[in-house]
């Protein structure tokens, strides 16, 4: 086939499927497909046929304001059509499955579409919508607890829950908290202006009646669980007191062990001293006793006795 004719095929071809198209918007269609579909994942399109009968051709376009739009992918009696650029690189025909895969999915997605089905030359119209979906990161939870006497009645929590990177936009749910003592401070949403995922925080104050295990979820994702309103057994300043006056009692202890200590071995040498002196007298003088009138040298030696 020529250039000019493979041209002159192509736009009959065309006019021919606008004419049908145009033809269908206002028939019948079944109850809507859904199908759910992951940020940056594929989804596939599955169009029903009621009959076993070989089709002539399938398009699948995109249905906005109540009404075709744009030409998503197809083919008829054998032939591809031309497509959007936007999906043309994205999206690919099953001609004996009658689905289409579609890959990269955005949030721009999302909506209705239509499956256009011709057998015989007679349309067959159902309707698929696409949702799009992506999960949220895990929950980032944080407490900040107050003391009794810091300006209340009793002590109390503020409680702060983030997450990031999902889709659709959700809530903020509590878990493990008296809902009567909880009250909503700060809440904020907003959405990435190219993703158009969600950033979600919100930060509560809780006051507290008893101890209490709590987490935060969003979507389908949820936190750790932390615990808030603690019982102490004692206060800190108590703990704090007695631990002082423990110090104090052990060092007064050692000190006087060691004073008794020390004093008692210098009072032991010095007895020991003082008999060995007596003793060193007593036989000086026993020898004194036996000396020799004559004898000058144990004489110049009594001196020192």
């Amino acid at each position: 086939m020529s250039l000019q004719q493979r041209c002159l095929y192509t736009h009959s071809l065309v006019s021919v499927v606008t004419l049908l198209l145009l033809t269908v918007t206002s028939g019948d269609s079944d109850a809507v497909q859904n199908i759910t579909a992951v940020l940056g994942h594929s989804v596939t399109f599955r169009c029903p046929s009621k009959h076993s009968t070989p089709v002539e051709g399938l398009f699948i376009q995109r249905v906005k304001n109540d009404k075709p739009d744009e030409l998503i992918n197809g083919f008829y009696k054998g032939q591809p059509m031309d497509v959007w650029s936007e999906y043309k690189d994205r999206t690919k025909m099953n001609e004996m499955e009658l689905s289409m895969e579609m890959r990269n999915i955005s949030v721009s997605d999302e909506g209705l579409y239509q499956c256009v089905v011709f057998i015989n030359s007679t349309p067959e119209i159902s309707e698929i919508l696409l949702e799009v979906t992506a999960e949220y990161s895990v929950p980032t939870i944080m407490k900040d607890c107050s003391k009794p006497g810091d300006g209340g009645a009793g002590k109390s929590c503020q409680l702060s829950c983030s997450v990031v990177g999902g889709y659709p936009q959700s809530t903020v749910r509590w878990t493990g908290l008296n809902q009567s003592l909880t009250n909503v401070i700060y809440n904020r949403s907003s959405a990435d202006n190219e993703s158009k995922t969600w950033t979600i925080n919100q930060t509560i104050t809780h006051n507290c009646d008893q101890p209490a295990n709590i987490s935060c979820a969003v979507g389908g994702a949820v936190s750790h669980t932390i615990t808030i309103c603690e019982t102490e057994s004692f206060p800190s300043v108590v703990i704090a007191a007695i631990a002082v006056v423990l110090v104090f009692f052990l060092l007064l202890i050692s000190v006087v062990v060691m004073k008794y200590y020390f004093c008692g071995r210098q009072t032991s040498e010095r007895g020991y001293e003082e008999a060995d002196f007596d003793v060193s007298l007593a036989d000086c003088h026993s020898q004194l006793q036996h000396l020799k009138e004559g004898d000058e040298t144990l004489r110049r030696f009594a001196p020192f006795c």
